[in-house]
């Protein structure tokens, strides 16, 4: 039975309240990041003002780059282990984390980089003159992709 000071909600509300989606929850709920309170005489599930601290942490620490199963993983260390300071293991989550940014910003400064190499070989064609071919790489060898002048 739920704590009468325990102002109960259903997944809408939830939903309103955190700004997550109804799908989300239902997801964090089955993966065992929210826990309903039971479910109400109509059937729907019912959520303590609990589940909106565990919504909270769940954003954050998404806002912060990690992923769902990282976090379930967090819970999953926490729950076996309640004692034991979970902020060691949250470092370590955090520092994945940026290792991943790290990368994908390694991996976007490169596509900058073909960008400007592109505009550079290919400035007159992007200027629109006629003349102008723009090379494409297919099959492993270059063709020329010659400009369509508007019939």
């Amino acid at each position: 039975m739920p704590d009468v000071d325990d102002e109960l909600m259903t997944v809408g509300e939830l939903s309103r309240r955190t700004g997550l989606s109804i799908k989300a929850i239902r997801e964090y709920e089955s993966l065992g990041l929210i826990y309903s309170k039971g479910r109400s005489e109509g059937n729907y599930r019912l959520f303590g003002e609990a589940a909106l601290w565990c919504a909270s942490v769940i954003q954050e620490l998404r806002s912060v780059g990690l992923t769902i199963k990282e976090i379930k993983r967090l819970a999953d260390a926490y729950m076996s282990e309640p004692d034991r300071p979970i902020g060691p293991q949250i470092a370590s989550a955090l520092d994945r984390a940026e290792e991943r940014i790290a990368a994908q910003l390694r991996e976007l400064e490169a596509v900058r980089e073909r960008i400007r190499a592109y505009r550079h070989d290919h400035a007159r064609a992007l200027a629109g003159h006629a003349d102008a071919t723009l090379a494409a790489l297919g099959d492993g060898a270059v063709r020329e992709i010659a400009n369509v002048a508007a019939a």
